[in-house]
């Protein structure tokens, strides 16, 4: 498994160079037995080579940029890269002007030494937690290929990559869970920032109040080391906390409810772990927790942005995703007072949840309700879609409307479907949640 510890060390070490690296992730792209050519939405081969050759040479003269210096990574086709046309996983977009600059993540990826890849597909717009996408295909989760089951989304083609080891770091998008869930489902680890902490310049809008910018990567570490990067803070390693005397919170509310038997199984299992170990988990009522429909009425905060960003293009609603116009259009209900309201609520919420969530490290729940279901169950009809949509949603939106921050980590035994622990704080709490999460991770997934 690629982690960025692993290879920075087999990298000063000499026993590999950037551009071995980059030839392995090539490689898998282009596997035709693999998924990436449904994970990619384009491949930069020959500029990554170049930059990969680069990164040697530097490291041979005593350069090393960053501690991801010289690794291969993938980018969301959500973001900017210069020259190139961003299409936000839309046919709409295909033909418009090609992009002047990099988006800021991504310019903060290559100042870092990152190897960009590829582009990698997601959901329309954004707008979607499935990962289906009609324009451009569906990438089959790393679990159960034989089914064919979703990869969840938006950031689909991200998790697939990054499960698949196309990329040491997939840079996802999160607006409500798009980083989470699909790490979830897919078995790998998702980071998703307090939002300010990320630049979004050069990232094509979902919410301008919710969407964050953050990496999908093998481990919490390898994700503190992109957050690092991404946020333009110094490289430091994560305080050193152990399970015994964790403070958590286990919040005694819908988020807890209803589960698939494979993610009850593993959660509880997860618990008892940590509980054995000396964590100190506290269950406590979060009613809170239980308001979603009032904080996400007529698609919340992310369906009225999205409503007023796409109606410069309303009369081209036939070229858009049928179920991603619909959503976008059904937002349109939501009236000025409505949305005034829903920023009131929502200081209600943070300021009610912030001072619940004080006496603890963290918060804990499942990332996800339920495993990933098989793409055609999810895309037998609309009833089906928006049914798995909003079943995808419940848990992992009441962190985004927090404002917080939020590590979804993989917590199911080998060989069974992936199943993923979510471990989250309110907003700025973000080193302390990345520690706390890589406590539990190093409980739960010892040696990873």
């Amino acid at each position: 498994m690629w982690t960025v510890a692993r290879l920075a060390r087999e990298l000063a070490e000499g026993k590999t160079t950037s551009r071995e690296l980059v030839e392995q992730a090539l490689a898998r792209i282009a596997d035709p037995a693999g998924e990436g050519a449904r994970a990619f939405l384009k491949v930069y081969a020959g500029e990554a080579r170049a930059a990969a050759e680069h990164a040697d040479r530097l490291r041979r003269a005593g350069v090393v940029r960053s501690p991801v210096e010289g690794l291969p990574v993938s980018v969301k086709d959500l973001y900017d890269v210069g020259g190139d046309v961003t299409r936000a996983g839309s046919k709409l977009l295909a033909g418009a002007p090609p992009a002047p600059a990099d988006a800021a993540a991504v310019a903060r990826l290559r100042a870092a030494g990152a190897v960009i890849v590829g582009r990698t597909n997601m959901v329309e717009f954004a707008f979607g937690t499935t990962g289906l996408n009609p324009h451009y295909g569906t990438p089959k989760n790393p679990w159960d290929r034989k089914m064919g089951r979703v990869p969840g989304g938006s950031s689909s083609g991200g998790a697939v990559a990054q499960a698949d080891g196309m990329c040491v770091m997939a840079l996802g998008s999160d607006t409500r869970g798009s980083i989470r869930h699909p790490a979830a489902l897919c078995g790998i680890t998702g980071w998703k920032p307090t939002q300010r902490r990320v630049p979004r310049d050069g990232a094509f809008p979902l919410s301008y109040t919710l969407d964050t910018v953050g990496p999908l990567a093998n481990s919490v570490a390898c994700c503190a080391a992109y957050d690092a990067v991404l946020s333009g803070e110094p490289p430091a390693a994560l305080a050193a906390l152990v399970p015994k005397g964790l403070r958590l919170l286990l919040p005694r509310s819908a988020v807890l409810e209803e589960l698939d038997a494979d993610v009850g199984r593993a959660f509880e299992a997860a618990l008892k772990k940590l509980s054995a170990a000396g964590a100190v988990i506290t269950e406590r009522a979060v009613p809170e927790f239980d308001r979603q429909g009032e904080y996400f009425k007529h698609g919340g905060y992310a369906g009225a942005e999205a409503f007023a960003i796409h109606r410069r293009w309303r009369e081209r609603r036939g070229e858009y995703d049928p179920r991603i116009a619909k959503r976008i259009d059904l937002a349109g209900q939501m009236s000025a007072a409505d949305y005034v309201d829903l920023g009131l609520a929502r200081t209600a919420y943070i300021r009610a949840v912030e001072a619940l969530a004080a006496p603890y490290d963290a918060m804990l729940m499942p990332t996800t309700p339920c495993v990933a279901p098989p793409i055609a169950e999810v895309d037998a009809s609309d009833e089906a879609y928006f049914g798995w949509n909003g079943r995808f949603l419940r848990n992992v939106g009441i962190v985004n409307f927090l404002d917080g921050c939020a590590v979804s980590l993989p917590c199911h035994e080998p060989g069974t479907a992936p199943v993923g622990l979510s471990v989250f704080g309110p907003a700025m709490s973000d080193a302390h949640i990345l520690a706390a999460a890589a406590a539990v991770e190093g409980l739960l997934r010892p040696g990873d």
